[in-house]
C-alpha cells in the first residue's frame, strides 16, 4: 500500500502566455501557447512524489476520458514515480466521459486565470479499491475539484481507518466548511479561508487577517480535538500557521522572480505531505514546501515545474 494517497482531480492544462489578463470583450495577440498535465490532485501527487522519501510511495485516485488527453495524464503520473493503477477511465455519460481540461492565462509577471471543464472529474463513486487504497494509507490528500460528495467520504473513511488527512479547499465553496473538522490539515489561501470562516459563522476573523483565519480553522480542524493545523497560504508573504486555534512560527517565503505561479499551491501542499509523511517536524515541513513553491514559480507549467527533492533539499542548505 502507498503511504501517501492523493484523490483528486486530473486535467489537461492549455496554457496561453500573454502581457496581461484580458479585460472583458478584449482580444490580446498571446506569445505562446502549451499543453501539460494538471489538475489539483494530478499536481499534488507529482509534487508528493518527486519529493518523496526514499521507502515512501504516492498513489493517485481519479478518473480520465478514453482519450489523447487521458493518456497522457496516466504517462505522466507514472514518469514522475505515481501509482497510477488508481485511475479509471470514464466513458459515459457523454458529458463526462472527456478528459477534464484548464484553459490557463499567463502573464509575462507569472500571474494567471484559470477556467476549468471537469470531464470526468465529475465521477462521484468511490470504489471498493480506492477504499483499500485509502484505508492502507498513512496520509490522504484531497482538494475540491472532484464531487464534493466523494471527498466527503473519502475523508470519513480516511479518519475512521487512522489516516491522517489534508485537505487544500480549493476552489472554495461554502458547503466545504462541513469538510473542515474530517481533516487534520486544512491548506487554504487567503480568499478559501474567508469562504470557509463565513460559513463556519466566524465573519469576526474574516477581517481580521490571516492570524484569525489560521487560528479559527485550526480550532476546528480534526473535529476540534486539539490536534487540528491550519496552514494559510499567501504566495509572496509566506504563510501563517496555527494548531488548534494557537498560532506558530510564520512561514516566510523566499524572493524570486515569479514566471509562473501555476501550481504553486499544490506544489506546497504535496511536499508538505511528503515530508511529514517522510518523518519530519511540521516546522521543518513547512520549511520545505515554500522552498519547493519558490522554485516551482521560477518555471513555467504546474506539474513540469515542480522540484525534486534533491533540489528542495539543496535551497533549505542554503
Amino acid at each position: 500500500m502507498s503511504r501517501i494517497v492523493v484523490l483528486g482531480s486530473a486535467n489537461m492544462d492549455l496554457v496561453v502566455r500573454q502581457p496581461r489578463l484580458a479585460r472583458p470583450g478584449e482580444t490580446l495577440a498571446g506569445t505562446s501557447f502549451a499543453t501539460g498535465p494538471g489538475g489539483k490532485g494530478l499536481n499534488q501527487a507529482i509534487a508528493a512524489a518527486r519529493a518523496a522519501g526514499s521507502a515512501d510511495t504516492v498513489a493517485f485516485l481519479g478518473c480520465v476520458g478514453d482519450d489523447a488527453f487521458g493518456h497522457r495524464l496516466v504517462e505522466a503520473l507514472r514518469a514522475a514515480g505515481v501509482d497510477a493503477d488508481g485511475i479509471r477511465t470514464v466513458t459515459a455519460p457523454a458529458a463526462a466521459g472527456s478528459t477534464g481540461v484548464a484553459a490557463i492565462s499567463v502573464t509575462d509577471d507569472g500571474e494567471n486565470a484559470i477556467v476549468v471543464v471537469p470531464g470526468a472529474n465529475a465521477d462521484d463513486a468511490l470504489t471498493d479499491a480506492d477504499r483499500r487504497a485509502i484505508a492502507g494509507a498513512a496520509f490522504l490528500l484531497v482538494q475540491l475539484e472532484r464531487p464534493l460528495t466523494l471527498v466527503r467520504a473519502a475523508l470519513e473513511l480516511a479518519r475512521t481507518a487512522g489516516v491522517r488527512t489534508v485537505l487544500t479547499p480549493a476552489p472554495a465553496v461554502p458547503a466545504a466548511a462541513e469538510l473542515v473538522p474530517l481533516a487534520d490539515i486544512v491548506i487554504p489561501n487567503d480568499g478559501e479561508a474567508a469562504v470557509l470562516l463565513r460559513a463556519l459563522d466566524h465573519e469576526g476573523a474574516v477581517g481580521d487577517g490571516p492570524e484569525a483565519a489560521a487560528r479559527a480553522l485550526s480550532a476546528r480542524a480534526a473535529g476540534g480535538d486539539g490536534s487540528g493545523i491550519a496552514v494559510v497560504t499567501r504566495g509572496a508573504a509566506g504563510a501563517i500557521v496555527a494548531r488548534a486555534g494557537t498560532l506558530l512560527a510564520p512561514v516566510a517565503a523566499r524572493a524570486v522572480h515569479a514566471v509562473d505561479t501555476t501550481g504553486a499551491g499544490d506544489t506546497f501542499a504535496g511536499v508538505l505531505v511528503a515530508w511529514l509523511a517522510d518523518g519530519a517536524e511540521l516546522t521543518d515541513a513547512l520549511a520545505a514546501a515554500s522552498a519547493a513553491a519558490s522554485l516551482a514559480v521560477t518555471r513555467p507549467g504546474a506539474a513540469a515545474g515542480m522540484p525534486t527533492r534533491d533540489e528542495i533539499v539543496a535551497v533549505l542548505r542554503g
